[in-house]
């Protein structure tokens, strides 16, 4: 940012016009207060600037006591590092300030997201009352919180619950399909899926599991059931929804990586065969419930009234055909 000021300088003019430049390349709307011979004179002390004097002048740039950031609608105040320029040394004088004036606005908890350029300002949060709270997916970026509000805390924890998705795929001769995981204890029959991905909606990833693991490709018919149990991986809790699928192409080709074996099996067979577990029978138990009594689960795509952001609402319904 200040090698972007620096250029501006050096291709300006008049004080005026390098002002009205800093502050469109800077991209902030308040007024400028620091003076330009004093960026000009510690340009001049050195040709390449240190790193503490690029922070000091950024600093001045943007001359706020209190670090800026986001509100969510649970009255938290979410703080970026990235767009926050603050030096090590002034860091915990901000931070003073800042938390003074959101417990004064009644904020409910203080969020910092420290990316890996400012990781120094984590042990300054940790003697400050900040607590661990989760990491970026990409390892780039940790959040930490603490809570402002009288009272205990009310801080959810982070990412308590896997999702996972198998697929009851019948095609036209009432098979189904099956599969056979290559790195298991049990060589048992299974309906094929996996996990969802992070932003991927349960058809869509129950879609995507059946085309990796048989090469068959699906479109979305009807939530089946789920279960839900705790002590899973990671210590977090798990729920697995079974989706009905119906099946547009019929080779299977197994993949390699993952499974042993796959094949359409006779319904009958794999209701009665020893190496399915009670599960995945009382599955396709409930699926072949739900064809004879016209029940499907549908899926109604829509926003949430209150945050905006895309959802979907599965409802219980009756097929046309029993209506009639």
């Amino acid at each position: 940012m200040i090698r972007s000021l620096l250029f501006v300088h050096q291709n300006c003019t008049s004080n005026s016009q390098f002002i009205k430049q800093a502050k469109k390349h800077l991209k902030i709307g308040l007024l400028i207060t620091f003076h330009y011979h004093t960026v000009l004179c510690n340009c001049q002390k050195a040709n390449t600037p240190s790193t503490n004097s690029l922070t000091s002048m950024a600093e001045n740039i943007t001359n706020s006591s209190v670090f800026t950031g986001k509100e969510d609608r649970y009255k938290g105040i979410h703080v970026k590092s990235k767009n926050n320029i603050c030096s090590t040394s002034n860091f915990v004088t901000k931070l003073e300030a800042s938390l003074q004036e959101w417990t004064s606005q009644k904020k409910s908890a203080a969020w910092f997201y420290i990316s890996l350029g400012q990781s120094e300002w984590v042990p300054l949060l940790t003697k400050n009352g900040f607590r661990f709270h989760h990491a970026a997916r990409d390892g780039s970026e940790v959040a930490m919180v603490r809570w402002l509000a009288a009272g205990e805390s009310h801080i959810p924890v982070f990412s308590h619950t896997m999702i996972g998705v198998g697929a009851v795929v019948v095609n036209t001769e009432n098979k189904l399909l099956v599969v056979q995981e290559r790195y298991q204890n049990q060589p048992y029959w299974k309906l094929p899926g996996g996990y969802v991905e992070p932003g991927e909606d349960i058809p869509a990833a129950a879609m995507r599991e059946v085309l990796e693991e048989t090469n068959i490709k699906t479109e979305f018919k009807s939530m089946v059931a789920f279960r839900h149990s705790h002590g899973g991986p990671f210590g977090c809790s798990d729920i697995y929804f079974i989706v009905e699928l119906a099946p547009l192409t019929a080779e299977i080709t197994s993949c390699e990586i993952e499974i042993e074996d796959s094949q359409w099996m006779e319904m009958d067979t794999y209701l009665k065969h020893p190496k399915v577990h009670e599960n995945n029978r009382l599955f396709l138990r409930k699926y072949l419930f739900s064809k004879e009594n016209g029940i499907v689960i549908n899926g109604t795509k829509t926003n949430h009234p209150i945050t905006k952001a895309p959802q979907t609402l599965y409802c219980l319904e009756r097929t046309y055909q029993q209506l009639r």
